[in-house]
């Protein structure tokens, strides 16, 4: 079932058919962003200990072959099973010890074993490893009742990795299990891209400092901290967080003077067609080209999306739920785009909705909700709110990602399959 399309059916007031198509789907925004934006130029090499959170810029290949010789997989006894003649019990004497990090002095063959100890190198002439558990000593000698196969326990050189093979390729994110694979492969630095410079700009002459006094119209902010947090990560330099001038020639200066520093503007506020929203007006005095101006979506119609001279331009609403979800999905869409990463984010799944839903249908719906448990066929099952409130953020923090509630469902019953997806918090 496709839910991103927008449907034209009537409506009423936002939802009004004539309004909805001059706006665009969620899908069709998402093709915008990836024609329109190119990763940014230049590269840095860093050691692996400072890379998480990066960009790969070239492909990590081993080193060397890991591991670099045949090795024990547990503690145990290094035999020869073609030593074994007609049936067990079998008598081997201890004849050595290969701790780990030292290698045998001499072979092994015959009806000897030598102690052996996980990692450690396989003694020429023994083809298994039996465990110490399987093991009886005799004095100096140990009995082996079960017959071991070749190969047991033992770790073949170069079945992990082989010289040369590629282990990342460009544009990958280097995560905890990314830095352990470059490790093994014996990559101590790495290329990466640099990091995207982005600048913030608030604009709301309503929204005070979190904590503040507030005038008796006022607001907290809560777009400047949110955003904050969410933009700093490792493959972002976050150059400027600004509060918008209150008038449009004050804003157009911000704009012009932002948009030389960074890769990224990213507004909030001010993108609909109010008297007082002055962001869309101070980008066309600079001659801004617009990609795409509202989505046909819920929360956050007026995200638009285009290009100030060399940077490109996010304008998120300025209600602050609307505003993440929005980042949500297209701030991190043109990051990945911008930082040249090659994966997407994490992947929209079916989930069954925990109680049925009323609704006016018109625009894709994304309401937060949360993973509340499994059905009796196991799958997952969400929990949500009533209705979707675009400033109301009290109870984001329980929620694990957002249904996507199709466009021309007015009413969907208890055990219902909607995609859901999951928050990304890189």
């Amino acid at each position: 079932m496709t839910i991103l399309e927008k449907i034209e059916q009537p409506g009423c007031g936002c939802d009004a058919p004539e309004r909805l198509k001059a706006l665009l789907s969620i899908d069709h925004a998402f093709r915008r962003i990836s024609q329109h934006t190119c990763p940014v130029e230049g590269t840095e090499t860093i050691s692996l200990a400072r890379a998480q959170g990066r960009i790969l810029a070239n492909p990590v290949r081993a080193q060397a072959m890991t591991p670099p010789f045949d090795n024990a997989a547990m503690d145990g006894y290094a035999v020869d099973s073609t030593a074994l003649v007609g049936e067990g019990p079998w008598m081997f004497r201890v004849a050595g010890r290969v701790p780990a990090g030292q290698t045998a002095t001499r072979g092994i063959s015959g009806d000897a074993a030598a102690r052996i100890f996980t990692g450690a190198p396989v003694p020429v002439g023994v083809d298994a490893v039996v465990m110490q558990e399987d093991v009886r000593h005799c004095g100096d000698s140990i009995r082996i009742d079960r017959r071991p196969v070749s190969g047991m326990n033992i770790r073949r050189a170069g079945d992990d990795m082989r010289t040369g093979d590629i282990i990342l390729a460009a544009g990958q994110r280097l995560g905890p299990r990314e830095v352990a694979a470059c490790a093994a492969a014996g990559s101590a630095k790495v290329r990466v891209r640099r990091p995207v410079r982005v600048a913030l700009l608030v604009t709301g002459d309503e929204v005070h400092q979190t904590g503040s006094a507030r005038a008796a119209a006022g607001i907290w902010d809560v777009n400047t901290p949110m955003l904050t947090a969410m933009l700093s990560r490792p493959d972002v330099d976050l150059l400027h967080i600004r509060t918008g001038a209150d008038d449009r020639p004050g804003l157009q200066r911000q704009l012009e003077e932002l948009s030389t520093e960074v890769d990224l503007v990213v507004t909030t506020g001010g993108i609909s067609v109010g008297e007082e929203d002055h962001v869309k007006p101070a980008l066309n005095a600079l001659g801004a080209e617009f990609l795409f101006s509202g989505v046909a979506m819920k929360p956050g119609k007026p995200v638009s999306f285009g290009r100030i001279g060399c940077a490109q331009w996010l304008g998120l609403p300025g209600n602050p739920l609307a505003a993440f979800v929005t980042w949500q999905l297209f701030g991190t869409a043109v990051l990945r785009t911008l930082s040249g990463t090659t994966g997407g984010s994490a992947a929209r799944r079916n989930v069954v909705l925990g109680h049925g839903i009323r609704r006016k249908p018109g625009r894709c719906e994304l309401r937060p909700a949360w993973i509340a448990g499994f059905d009796g066929a196991g799958r997952e099952v969400v929990q949500f709110e009533e209705a979707t409130h675009s400033a109301r953020v009290a109870r984001l923090p329980a929620a694990d990602g957002l249904m996507l509630l199709p466009a021309e469902a007015d009413q969907l019953s208890e055990g219902a399959l909607v995609e859901f997806q999951p928050f990304c918090d890189m």
